[in-house]
C-alpha cells in the first residue's frame, strides 16, 4: 500500500512540475492580418537595435510578424535569421520568441483599414522564401523583419519607410555595436537610408494594441 501511494505520490508531483512548465496563450484573441511585436532585451543585437530605434510610446520592440488564419490553423509570416522568410506555426513561433519570458504584443490595423488586410496577407505570402537581409539595408532580394511586414502592407500605406539612424541618444554618436558591425562587413554605416524597425512600425496611427500573448 505504501509503495502504491508513493507511486502515486510521485506521478502527481511529476504532473505538476510539467503543466507548470508548459506556458498557455491566449490565442483566441487573434484575427487574420494581426501584428505580433516582440519585446526587445537589453544585449547584443537586440538591445542594439532597441538603442537606435525607440520612439516617443517608448515602445521597446526587435521583432515582428503577421498573422495568417487559414482554415482552424494559426501562422505566423515573418522574417527571421533562422529561416529567411517564412510561414511558421504560431505554437512554434512562441516558443521561439518568448525564451526570455517576455509576452508578445498584439496589435491590429484600426477598423477603417481592415479591408486592406486580405491583400497584405497573401502579399506577405508571396516574399517567403526569401533569404533573410542581415545587413539591414533594403534590398528586393532579401528583407528584415520589419521590411517584411512593411512591404506587405505598402500597396495600402499602412506604415512608411524613413531615414534610417544608428546614433546613440544618449552620446550623439554612431552607436558602438552598430560602427562594429558595418566595419566587420566592409560597409559604410547606412545613416540616412530609408529602411524601417518594429519601434516604428508600432508607432504607426493605423494601427492599436489590442492584447498581448
Amino acid at each position: 500500500m505504501r509503495r502504491i501511494i508513493k507511486s502515486n505520490l510521485v506521478y502527481v508531483i511529476f504532473a505538476l512540475l510539467f503543466l507548470t512548465s508548459c506556458k498557455t496563450y491566449n490565442t483566441s484573441i487573434l484575427e487574420n492580418g494581426d501584428l505580433l511585436f516582440v519585446p526587445s532585451v537589453d544585449s547584443g543585437l537586440s538591445g542594439a537595435i532597441n538603442n537606435v530605434t525607440q520612439t516617443e510610446k517608448k515602445t521597446s520592440y526587435d521583432h515582428i510578424g503577421i498573422v495568417k488564419k487559414e482554415d482552424n490553423h494559426l501562422y505566423v509570416l515573418h522574417a527571421a535569421p533562422k529561416g529567411g522568410s517564412q510561414k511558421q506555426k504560431l505554437h512554434s513561433f512562441l516558443k521561439e520568441q518568448t525564451k526570455s519570458g517576455q509576452k508578445i504584443d498584439v496589435y491590429r490595423l484600426k477598423s477603417e483599414f481592415h479591408s486592406s488586410i486580405p491583400n497584405s496577407v497573401s502579399k506577405a505570402e508571396t516574399l517567403i522564401g526569401k533569404p533573410y537581409n542581415f545587413n539591414y539595408i533594403l534590398d528586393d532580394n532579401s528583407y528584415y523583419c520589419s521590411d517584411f511586414v512593411e512591404r506587405a502592407f505598402r500597396d495600402n500605406q499602412i506604415f512608411t519607410l524613413e531615414p534610417m539612424t544608428f546614433v546613440d541618444p544618449k552620446t550623439g554618436k554612431t552607436n558602438a555595436f552598430w560602427e562594429k558591425f558595418y566595419q566587420d562587413k566592409n560597409l559604410n554605416v547606412p545613416e540616412g537610408l530609408p529602411g524601417c524597425n518594429p519601434n516604428g512600425l508600432a508607432n504607426s496611427n493605423k494601427i492599436d494594441k489590442i492584447g498581448e500573448l
